[in-house]
Formats: structure tokens, C-alpha cells, sequence
């Protein structure tokens, strides 16, 4: 009788509703807690993979310093350090007005349809372009076929190719995330469709809008494929002389121009100078400093912006 009576019991408890609910509840939070430790898992390795890669830049970098490292002779890169800013701004010119503009008109003008579903096929097409193809594409159509030299601003415009696909992507999502009382509240005061884009739309979206240009720029700065068929691998600066037109001006858009990312390439596989590879460790640990401080500037101009905004 005992036996059978504690089957039965046992029997009870199995098809009780809350000891089933209650064991439901335990494996469901053994999987959340196994997800959210292989998740951290994945995140922590790969900061740790980051963290190290940085250090063994950063570690070669500051072991190749010398006094002639930094000069802005042949033996140093302070040309080549120029030459990727101004190319990344120059490149900015171009794909910062087109990108905003066009992303824009994708979410305030473009009626939904073919011809928008046309354009963010090409959006999507550009952004998945392989970096040597557009250098091709930049090759055949801006130094070819309008007859000039390997120069910066051909070099600029194939940079801008990549960029304006991500600067008009974060601008149409950044605009499409807007609450609809931002445009119904500025339209019910007489304002005009343009001014509640400028005066309203626009500067709520400044902070996403300046990260998208950010990650342009750090593409810019990195980009090495598309520039070597267009910016050139020659760089020939005079520093004491400012006419715009003459070949060596620092500041004429149309000479060739060696960019920090050509000149690790250049060093690592056809350097044949005796601090080849020192260059190529002091350029790459530059180009990870110059990325890091234009992304720090960047968060902190959108946010001074939008305090500026708020509390206008």
C-alpha cells in the first residue's frame, strides 16, 4: 500500500500544472543565462581581439619613432599625413551635400513606387562595391576619359563613391525615426515643407547624420584599393610655394598625392628603402590616432550641436 501510495503522490506532482510551469520557468532562465554569457563571451573576445591588435599597432608604431619619422621630407610621412586629410575633406565636399540631399528626398519627397525602390537597389549596390572596383570605375572615368594625371581630387571622388551610399542610408533611417509630431506639429504652424526639413527634421537628426559622416570619413582615411588607381603613389610638395596652380602647391587638389594607406602598402611590399618597414609601422599607428580623434571631435561636435539646438 505505501508503495503504490507514493507512485500515486508522485503520479499527482508530475501532472501538476504549477510544478510544470515552475521547471519551465528554470530551464527558460538557465538558456537566458547560458545566452547572455556566450553572448558576452563573443562580445569580450572580440574587444580583447581589438585590444590587441591596437597595442601591437600602437607598440610598433612608437618603436619605429625617429627624428626624421614625421618630417615632411621623403624619409618621413608628414606629406603623406596632408595629403589624407585633405583628400578625406575634399572627398566630404562632395559626398556629405549629395548624401544628405538624397536621403532626404528618399524619406520626405519620394513617394514610395518603383523609382524608390530603384534607387535604394543602387544604394545597396554602391555600398557593396569592392573598394579596387571603384578604383577602376575612378580610373576609367576621372582620369582617362577627362585626360589628366593620377591627382587627389580624382582620388577624392572615387572615396566619395563609397561614402555617399552611407551618409543618404544613415540620413533616410535617422529621418524615418523621427516621430510624426515633428512634422505634423511644424507644418500646423504654416511652415513650409522646406523649412520643417531645415528647421525641424534636420537638426533633430544631427547626432546620427554626423556618426554616418564619421564612418565615411573613417573609410576615407583607410581606403587604399580605389586611391591607388586615381590619388596615385607619388607625392612631390614644395611647402614654399602657395600658387594654386603649380604642380607642387600643397593646397592644388590636382597633383598626385600618397596617402597613409598607399604608403603602408607601398612599405610592406615594394619599400626598398632602409626604414621601409618603420614607415609603414609609424603610418598605421598615425592612421589609427587620426581615426580615433576625428571620431571623438565628431561625438562631441553632434553633441554640442544639439545642446546648441535644444536650447535655442
Amino acid at each position: 500500500m505505501t508503495t503504490t501510495s507514493t507512485g500515486a503522490v508522485a503520479s499527482e506532482q508530475n501532472k501538476n500544472p504549477l510544478t510544470q510551469v515552475d521547471a519551465s520557468i528554470r530551464r527558460a532562465r538557465f538558456s537566458d543565462r547560458l545566452a547572455t554569457g556566450a553572448l558576452y563571451a563573443i562580445s569580450g573576445s572580440f574587444v580583447l581581439l581589438l585590444i590587441a591588435m591596437l597595442s601591437y599597432i600602437m607598440y610598433n608604431g612608437i618603436e619605429a619613432y625617429s627624428g626624421t619619422i614625421f618630417s615632411f621630407t621623403d624619409e618621413g610621412i608628414g606629406n603623406q599625413f596632408f595629403n589624407t586629410i585633405y583628400l578625406v575633406v575634399i572627398s566630404l565636399l562632395v559626398s556629405v551635400p549629395l548624401g544628405i540631399a538624397t536621403g532626404v528626398y528618399m524619406s520626405e519627397y519620394a513617394a514610395p513606387g518603383r523609382t524608390t525602390d530603384l534607387l535604394q537597389m543602387a544604394l545597396e549596390t554602391l555600398s557593396s562595391l569592392p573598394s579596387v572596383v571603384v578604383g577602376l570605375f575612378g580610373y576609367l572615368a576621372f582620369v582617362v576619359y577627362v585626360g589628366t594625371q593620377w591627382n587627389l581630387f580624382s582620388g577624392a571622388l572615387a572615396v566619395s563613391i563609397l561614402s555617399i551610399p552611407l551618409i543618404t542610408t544613415t540620413t533616410y533611417n535617422a529621418l524615418q525615426a523621427l516621430p510624426k509630431g515633428y512634422r505634423e506639429g511644424s507644418l500646423a504652424l504654416a511652415a513650409t515643407p522646406w523649412e520643417t526639413i531645415v528647421h525641424v527634421l534636420l537638426p533633430a537628426c544631427v547626432q546620427p547624420i554626423i556618426t554616418g559622416i564619421m564612418l565615411a570619413a573613417g573609410r576615407g582615411f583607410g581606403e587604399a584599393a580605389a586611391l591607388l588607381y586615381t590619388a596615385g603613389m607619388s607625392t612631390d610638395i614644395n611647402w614654399n610655394v602657395w600658387n594654386l596652380a603649380s604642380p607642387v602647391c600643397p593646397l592644388n587638389p590636382f597633383r598626385p598625392g600618397e596617402t597613409l594607406s598607399l604608403a603602408v602598402w607601398a612599405s610592406r611590399t615594394e619599400g626598398t628603402t632602409a626604414n621601409a618597414g618603420d614607415v609603414a609601422a609609424a603610418a598605421s599607428a598615425v592612421l589609427i590616432c587620426l581615426v580615433l580623434f576625428f571620431s571623438i571631435m565628431s561625438r562631441w561636435l553632434g553633441r554640442a550641436i544639439s545642446r546648441k539646438i535644444e536650447g535655442e
